[in-house]
């Protein structure tokens, strides 16, 4: 009797020992606790110790410290169809336990399910030029609608940050040879703001060159000095543009007087022996002549020439007066009309 009462007495207190064991709770800094008694959902507990009633009470924890989401990487296509794959991380963290427990089955599943979809559809609608240079808008774009969604269950998303894109090999290249080309523009823009620069500067010192001729002077031996205290063994001479213009036009004008001065007078028309011709009145008047009267015949060299000084005979074209001079009339008259003692006759 009595040890079945022992018996019944140690496992009385095994009893004790083990709903003492199951209703009471240590609930950390960072924890706290929502209590369902009987399927009722009950006040916050924590942080500390708490005791719940055993077999009807049910405890479930949830920690308040910032959780770090990872999100994987997602397969996107810009808004100019460019493919892409993003990875990105969040933040979040729970402020009230007791709606991240009775909202949603289980929040870091869901946070991750709208991180994942809210990635896609927001870079989706960038071109690659934002998503690689706009980073930050976009960050606070992902946070903040994130953060939309996920405010009913009780959860804060405190940041997101797209942690790193991929692109194809060939747009890393095209995008190389975009960053360099816009470097060699803004050389060449430089450069050419330099030689305006430059050539304004130029300007104004040969304002000056030009009010103080003798710095030219100064300006040449300077040059000269600059080019002597090189080991080389050329030495240049610089030479007024003026002066040389000078004296080419000079040398020009001495040329051409020469040319003129050189050049034959034209030789007078000849005419070629045997050459046909056509002579008519003295006066030029045609009518004094019968138009039968008029014959074309070739011409001898005494004919040319005219004189019998030359050929040792008389002149054929002239008629003779009894005093030995012969009229040019008479001979212009003359020409051309033949002597009928001389035409062969025929019988009509």
């Amino acid at each position: 009797m009595i040890v079945a009462i022992v018996v019944v007495l140690c496992v009385l207190v095994v009893l004790g020992l083990a709903a003492l064991g199951t209703s009471v709770r240590v609930l950390r800094e960072y924890e706290r606790g929502v209590v369902f008694r009987l399927g009722r959902l009950m006040d916050q507990r924590g942080p500390g110790l708490i005791l719940l009633v055993p077999s009807i009470d049910r405890l479930v924890r949830i920690s308040l410290r910032t959780v770090t989401l990872t999100v994987p990487p997602q397969e996107i296509i810009t808004r100019d169809n460019v493919p892409a794959r993003v990875t990105a991380v969040a933040y979040y963290r729970v402020i009230d336990p007791r709606r991240a427990v009775t909202e949603v089955e289980s929040f870091d599943k869901a946070t991750m399910q709208i991180a994942q979809t809210t990635l896609r559809s927001v870079l989706g609608g960038v071109d690659l030029d934002q998503l690689l240079a706009e980073r930050e808008h976009l960050n606070e774009s992902l946070q903040r609608i994130i953060d939309t969604q996920t405010e009913p269950w009780g959860i804060k998303v405190t940041m997101v940050e797209i942690k790193d894109v991929e692109i194809p090999e060939r747009m890393q290249h095209a995008i190389a040879r975009q960053a360099e080309a816009e470097r060699e523009r803004r050389a060449k823009i430089i450069n050419a703001e330099g030689e305006f620069q430059a050539a304004a500067k130029l300007g104004q010192a040969a304002e000056v060159i030009g009010k103080h001729p003798v710095t030219i002077q100064l300006r040449y031996l300077q040059t000269l000095r600059e080019i002597g205290g090189t080991q080389n063994s050329t030495v240049v001479f610089p030479m007024p543009i003026d002066l040389v213009g000078g004296m080419i036009d000079a040398v020009r004008g001495s040329g051409s007087g020469t040319q003129r001065s050189e050049s034959p007078p034209a030789d007078p028309p000849q005419i070629e022996p045997g050459q046909p011709r056509e002579l008519s009145a003295a006066n030029g008047d045609s009518s004094s002549i019968p138009d039968d009267s008029l014959t074309t015949e070739p011409l001898g060299v005494a004919d040319l020439f005219g004189t019998s000084d030359l050929l040792g005979a008389t002149d054929p074209l002239g008629a003779t007066d009894p005093s030995g001079a012969t009229s040019a009339l008479d001979r212009s008259d003359t020409v051309g009309v033949p002597d009928p003692s001389l035409e062969p006759r025929t019988d009509r």
